[in-house]
């Protein structure tokens, strides 16, 4: 999250009276007896009415518990500290149904672990553990409730106010949470980790904040908190309004959250962003992101799409206003910035006096846009009126813009703020109304020399208008034809683009392409106990994987777990006799995917890739930046990178030791902060011969 201000802004939400929910007091009591017991239920049960309890326990499925509004009462206090213990726990049930339950001062009022198509209606699991002093940093899932490893859940109608995380889901999927009250907490509303299929909808999920009165930062508190591969869920209608951020795509260890959908969520009023992702394939529509330092803040969120949504009045001096990253101290309704945003959608984006630009797309400042830029955008019917700019655009490539409305933007409409490349304004043809559809069909990996079909015949507009299209494949070519043929000269990643013009509007595809080389080696073909390890504190296990690969039939995975904290080392052969004759050899190549729990993620460089002979001689090749937390293209957070290290070494690989004639073994070094389980999987690694470039 970018670090800005806020005017805290306490409200009740109207929602909660509207759904004829009874706000309930506590009992007068300061906390659970000691002698109160924990309460086993393994049988529809029925608590007595106004009776105080401690802690449930549930032990079987398909069984009912109704509250009736009796209290569970932990032995929490003002003191973080004094919060212990669980409301309400149950492991491994399916089947059940809680209502009416009334859980306060624990560290956790329910924690579900392991349970499948549970009911959760009517309950109350405000005032557990809270801590609105803590500072920056993750402080433990606890709270309202936790649920672990959770399918086919129902959350309907409950609380948790007053709460550190109000809801937690964590590899927990196909749950649905539906006009619930999980508002008011210090850290977030409503937390997802590796949880995906998620509906959530028609929630209060507001102010999701921890800041201090004057306090320029949030902390990373948020209304909403995706990350680590939580995909495809929706989310619609929600109140994420007055959070830290409102809803907030966090990839802090490169493992992104994809394919979500957010659809008239009101995010407003945030004392950041109101939207902020650093994550790909995302869509947001008919949303409103009013009222924050920034509406949208999109860094590294290539593919996004963005139709309809509003995004006005930020970043003004009498609201929140912080981190202001344009010219002359602006912010923006929508911006890219801080990280790649190839093949993006805008339309239909309503993005009124917002202080600076309505949209901003820019592209990488310190390498004036050569490391990357804001690549194969379409920007159609956008309303941009009383912003400083319209639409600011630096250091991007490959622009077609339509049909959109300037008004009293002060610094102009559409802004070339340097180094700006093929820009196409397709108005000259009014009469046209429709957008035409890409389609575009082409294979994800090909091998190098592979001649590959391209085909986007397939593509249509609804009013039958003649299309134009326009192909970028990287290594320089542009193709206009609907469908061709091509062949790839070099293995690695390219960004193919399609775009596809009815004679006004616009519409794109893209494909993520891999090139590999033409045969896999034996390393990561034949067996998995050819490979082994070196750190004592870890422990390492290879396997064949079939379903991750990118070059041959398999590819090695290595899982580290349990994983000491150093530098663990994966070295091939084992055995250390390889006698590999490096004379005629320039690279040593190979594919590389990790995943990495662990927040932050990876440390110093990786892969740090040694080669050894004979009588301990050896030669080492580290990379000059951190391969693996840092990769050179962002698609490769969640795919696969393309590792080519020259023997002589370059301004890529700082050598160090005299080359060898001959390798006995090679080892791949990696280093992370914490010790999570490590996934590593290698792919096509070989030693190969490179005709000199001509």
């Amino acid at each position: 999250m970018i670090p800005q201000t806020f005017h805290l802004i306490c409200v009740l939400s109207p929602l909660w009276f509207l759904l004829g929910q009874p706000l309930l007091s506590p009992p007068e009591v300061s906390a659970a007896e000691p002698d109160i017991p924990v309460l086993e239920i393994s049988t529809d049960t029925r608590l007595e009415p106004g009776k105080t309890y401690g802690a449930l326990v549930i032990k079987a499925s398909h069984i009912t518990v109704d509250g009736t509004d009796a209290w569970l009462v932990g032995p929490g206090q003002a003191n973080p500290a004094s919060f212990q213990g669980t409301g309400v726990f149950a492991q491994g049930v399916r089947g059940v149904t809680l209502r009416n339950v009334r859980a306060r001062g624990f560290e956790t009022g329910l924690r579900l672990t392991d349970c499948q198509q549970c009911r959760i209606e009517g309950c109350d699991f405000s005032n557990n553990f809270h801590d609105p002093a803590f500072g920056w940093g993750e402080n433990g899932r606890r709270g309202g409730i936790v649920l672990e490893r959770c399918q086919g859940l129902r959350l309907e109608r409950n609380r948790a106010n007053h709460v550190w995380d109000a809801c937690v889901l964590v590899d927990s999927d196909l749950n649905t949470l539906i006009h619930n009250d999980f508002s008011h907490t210090s850290n977030t509303c409503l937390k997802l980790w590796h949880a995906s299929r998620n509906l959530v909808q028609d929630n209060v999920l507001s102010h999701g904040i921890r800041k201090d009165p004057g306090e320029v930062h949030a902390r990373d508190s948020t209304s909403v908190l995706i990350e680590s591969g939580s995909n495809d869920n929706r989310f619609v209608r929600n109140d994420c309004t007055h959070g830290g951020d409102g809803i907030f795509i966090r990839v802090l260890n490169g493992w992104v959250s994809t394919g979500n959908h957010f659809e008239e969520n009101d995010c407003s009023h945030a004392n950041n962003n109101c939207f902020e992702a650093w994550s790909p394939r995302n869509t947001y529509i008919r949303n409103k992101a009013n009222h924050g330092s920034y509406g949208f803040w999109l860094g590294a969120s290539d593919q996004t799409v963005l139709i309809d949504n509003e995004a006005c009045y930020n970043g003004l001096a009498d609201g929140p206003h912080n981190s202001p990253h344009l010219p002359e101290q602006g912010h923006a309704g929508i911006v890219f910035m801080f990280g790649p945003s190839s093949h993006t959608v805008v339309r239909g984006n309503r993005c009124v006096g917002n202080n600076g630009a309505g949209i901003a797309l820019i592209g990488d400042e310190s390498t004036k846009g050569r490391k990357f830029r804001a690549h194969h955008w379409i920007l159609e019917r956008n309303r941009l009126e009383r912003n400083r700019w319209g639409i600011y655009a630096k250091h991007t490539d490959w622009l077609d813009l339509a049909g959109n409305e300037f008004l009293a933007n002060r610094l102009g409409g559409f802004v070339d703020a340097g180094g700006v490349t093929q820009v196409e304004h397709h108005d000259t043809r009014t009469d046209i109304t429709t957008t035409p559809r890409a389609r575009l069909l082409a294979p994800q990996t090909v091998k190098v020399g592979e001649l590959v079909t391209f085909d986007a015949s397939g593509s249509a507009d609804p009013a039958g208008q003649p299309l134009t299209f326009r192909w970028f494949l990287g290594e320089g070519t542009w193709v206009t034809v609907p469908k061709f043929e091509h062949r790839f000269s070099r293995p690695g990643f390219h960004r193919v683009g399609l775009t596809v013009n009815n004679g006004r509007f616009s519409d794109l595809a893209w494909r993520d392409l891999y090139v590999v080389q033409e045969d896999s080696e034996e390393p990561t073909e034949g067996s998995p106990d050819r490979w082994g390890f070196v750190d004592p504190q870890s422990q390492v296990t290879f396997q064949q994987d079939r379903v991750q690969r990118i070059a041959g039939e398999v590819s090695i995975r290595a899982l580290v777990q349990p994983y000491g904290g150093q530098r663990v080392s994966l070295e091939y052969p084992r055995d250390h006799e390889a006698n590999q004759d490096l004379s005629q050899k320039t690279h040593l190549v190979f594919w590389l995917k990790t995943r990495n729990e662990n927040i932050p993620a990876w440390q110093d460089v990786n892969p740090l890739v040694t080669l050894f002979g004979k009588a301990e001689t050896k030669v080492e090749y580290r990379p000059r930046t951190d391969l693996v937390g840092q990769p050179a293209e962002t698609e490769a957070r969640e795919g696969w990178t393309f590792i080519r290290i020259p023997l002589a070494g370059d301004e890529h690989w700082q050598r160090t030791g005299v080359p060898l004639e001959t390798m006995q073994w090679l080892s791949l070094g990696f280093d992370s902060w914490g010790a999570p389980p490590l996934e590593i999987w290698i792919d096509g690694l070989s030693l190969i011969t490179e005709p000199p470039e001509r």
